[in-house]
């Protein structure tokens, strides 16, 4: 019985791993894509303000 105590918490994890990459790969793309990817640009295009600005007097 040590053998099945041993092999448990390695399968319960490979479960819980395979559960986890299936719902990335099924959250990838769809209907809100296209709001998702446009909230993550805005967000970069904020970050990246500041330091354009702050390196235009420098040049």
């Amino acid at each position: 019985m040590d053998y099945v105590s041993a092999l448990v918490p390695p399968v319960v994890m490979a479960v819980f791993f395979v559960g986890v990459i299936r719902v990335i790969v099924k959250t990838q793309g769809g209907a809100n894509k296209a709001k998702e990817d446009a909230a993550v640009d805005a967000v970069l295009a904020r970050a990246d303000g500041p330091r354009q600005v702050s390196a235009s007097p420098d040049a």
